[in-house]
């Protein structure tokens, strides 16, 4: 039996790729292929746009796949399916940082468009069509909503009034003179299965360990382990340094005056921490790697 698992092509395939190596699973993509191989004999991965992924899973072609928030609204708000989606884990992660995305409405700078109530009557440009139909109609605001292929930056003025676009840092937003009005959704990925492969315990078991091992990657990204030897009477001054996921662990040593402590640490913290825990007394300082914390 195998597991049919989307990974989501384009602009999320390269950061999904590292999550699944530091989940220690090994993907070998290749351009020629939609099918790439994976170091797991019980999965079999096909790369589907993420746009379209929530459609495929739900009916059935894919046992799980991961998308954003944004393409699961985005397929649910077009109606029925032949299985029901469930979301299995809340992956934030994206294609540049390990973070939130949003969906955001902008207009140029220059134009009379302040607020949503503003674009009454006007042309929206977006990939996100349903859902940002969907946000005018909560505000009672009638629009005419354009599909847009890309490149949806660009299109105001002439080519529309307004966008909802999705921004990590609004760089490309602002750089194409374009002002944020209001964020229509915030996004991040998810692991989401359906119905028929959860009711199979095989599968199910699978996706749920796939879920804990890709959940485990992300609470590691950008964090190290410290490990140090110091003497008891220096250990207050240690431990009032040391920031901790929930407590360092303190381990006894042969020599009864000594005691070795292991915590985890942010690793941006760890060139500033390290010389003040040398100055209050530790000694054999260890700084490791993490590739996965379970909680």
């Amino acid at each position: 039996m195998k597991l049919k698992l989307g990974i989501p092509k384009g602009s999320l395939q390269d950061a999904t790729v590292q999550l699944f190596a530091r989940a220690g699973f090994n993907i070998y993509v290749s351009s020629r292929s939609y099918f790439p191989t994976i170091d797991d004999d019980e999965i079999e991965c096909m790369l589907i746009r993420a746009q379209e992924m929530a459609r495929y899973v739900s009916d059935g072609v894919l046992d799980a796949g991961l998308t954003g928030q944004d393409w699961i609204a985005e397929h649910k708000l077009g109606g029925s399916s032949k299985h029901q989606l469930t979301s299995i884990a809340d992956l934030i992660y994206a294609k540049q940082s390990f973070g939130k995305v949003r969906w955001v409405l902008a207009a140029p700078e220059d134009s009379r468009y302040k607020t949503a109530a503003d674009f009454k009557d006007a042309t929206i440009a977006t990939e996100l069509v349903r859902v940002t139909k969907a946000y005018f109609e909560t505000k009672k605001v009638p629009v005419n909503v354009e599909f847009s292929w890309g490149a949806t930056e660009v299109k105001p003025p002439v080519l529309a009034d307004g966008i909802v676009e999705v921004t990590e840092t609004g760089s490309s937003l602002r750089a194409n003179r374009l002002r944020i009005l209001d964020t229509v959704m915030e996004s991040n990925t998810q692991l989401i299965a359906n119905d028929a492969a959860l009711a199979d315990s095989w599968k199910r078991t699978k996706i749920e360990n796939l879920a804990l091992l890709l959940r485990a990657a992300i609470e590691a990204h950008g964090r190290v382990g410290l490990m140090l030897n110091v003497r008891r009477t220096d250990l207050k001054k240690i431990l009032d340094l040391l920031p901790a996921l929930q407590r360092p662990t303190i381990s006894s040593l042969s020599d009864e005056d000594w005691v070795a402590v292991n915590t985890i640490i942010e690793e941006r913290t760890v060139r500033d921490l390290i010389p003040k825990v040398k100055a209050a007394g530790g000694q054999g300082i260890v700084e490791y790697p993490l590739n996965k914390i379970v909680v």
